[in-house]
């Protein structure tokens, strides 16, 4: 990793950080609509709301994000992993991901849980994921 490499909970976040990042970091064709990110979305009241952010950064550049939303209780969900292009199978992913489990424990989670594309498997079994069964209703 770089030496300018460094994580941080929470950090405030600009929407035009978080679209390029995502634009870059976005599955491409072939894959369901819902499951890509538009580059101009609005995440402030996504940030508010949530239990906590990470976020890695290369510099001054925004290079991973994950979320932990929560039902206010003792369940936590992660949400949005993502790494930029130029910086994956550098460990970044795993480090997003197990931070967010640690600030979701520290906040009194007892429960992670994280859905994921069949391709993202080993990735999450990685990180201490046990698959589950699971199901889902298209609301879209």
């Amino acid at each position: 990793m770089s030496t300018t490499l460094r994580f941080e909970l929470r950090p405030t976040l600009t929407n035009a950080s978080l679209n390029a990042l995502f634009s870059a970091g976005s599955p491409g064709q072939g894959w369901p609509s819902w499951q890509r990110q538009p580059d101009t979305s609005d995440w402030q009241p996504v940030l508010a709301r949530s239990l906590v952010y990470v976020c890695a950064f290369d510099g001054d550049r925004l290079v991973g994000f994950v979320n932990v939303a929560w039902d206010g209780r003792d369940h936590a969900f992660l949400l949005d992993t993502r790494v930029h292009p130029d910086c994956r199978h550098r460990r970044i992913g795993t480090e997003l991901v197990h931070r967010a489990r640690d600030a979701a424990r520290g906040a009194g989670c007892e429960v992670l849980h994280v859905d994921y594309t069949v391709e993202l498997g080993p990735f999450y079994t990685s990180c201490g994921f046990v698959p589950t069964p699971a199901g889902l209703i298209h609301l879209g």
